[in-house]
């Protein structure tokens, strides 16, 4: 069973959408008992990093979540759930759950560029078995205004471009996160949460 966490951060109507249609077994989680049972880990989220690790502390929801990180289970965060997973978010000057060492840095604000970024943009993969069949021209929808910083640059999975290259994917262990909406991206954007379903670490 996929546990989808569910911390009052939003975007869980999508996520549910998408694995049904995709035929997922799953259940949505709030407890730390029920992501101690799970097979797998969605970690979704939209929002802001501090009232989101607040929400996370109440029910000792952030400690399960490192815990489950460490069994070698496979776990994939999205948008605001991949953020939260490294150090620090500059977001609210939030400490975050420490499983990625890095950071998580605003878009500078002299780009010239609307931020938050809204709307579909390329990632530039490393190689990894959750994005088999991808088309190499694919797009993904993004919404952020903050991205990820890895301390060590072997965990970036993907890049992108917006006025800056930044990290939009982010790869260590049993662990995948992206900026980046899969549930929202399409044809594209269900291949990679399929490929997620069939991950053997």
């Amino acid at each position: 069973m996929i546990a989808v966490i569910d911390y009052n951060a939003g975007n869980l109507k999508s996520v549910e959408t998408a694995l049904q249609f995709i035929g997922a077994d799953f259940k949505i989680c709030s407890k730390p008992e029920e992501i101690k049972a799970a097979s797998k880990v969605i970690f979704p989220g939209v929002g802001h990093a501090a009232s989101a690790m607040e929400n996370l502390k109440k029910n000792g929801m952030d400690q399960a979540l490192r815990e489950f990180a460490a069994t070698g289970k496979a776990f994939l965060g999205i948008c605001l759930g991949s953020q939260i997973l490294f150090d620090h978010s500059q977001e609210g000057d939030t400490p975050c759950l420490g499983i990625v060492p890095g950071d998580v840095r605003q878009f500078p604000k002299d780009l010239g560029l609307k931020i938050p970024q809204i709307g579909w943009n390329t990632v530039d993969f490393i190689d990894d078995p959750l994005i088999k069949g991808l088309s190499k021209e694919a797009s993904f929808y993004f919404v952020h205004s903050y991205y990820v910083d890895p301390l060590d640059k072997a965990h970036q999975w993907g890049s992108s471009n917006y006025g800056i290259d930044f990290c939009s994917a982010v790869m260590k262990d049993n662990i995948r996160a992206t900026q980046f909406h899969p549930e929202k991206s399409g044809r594209e954007g269900l291949k990679i949460l399929k490929n997620f379903l069939n991950w053997e670490v």
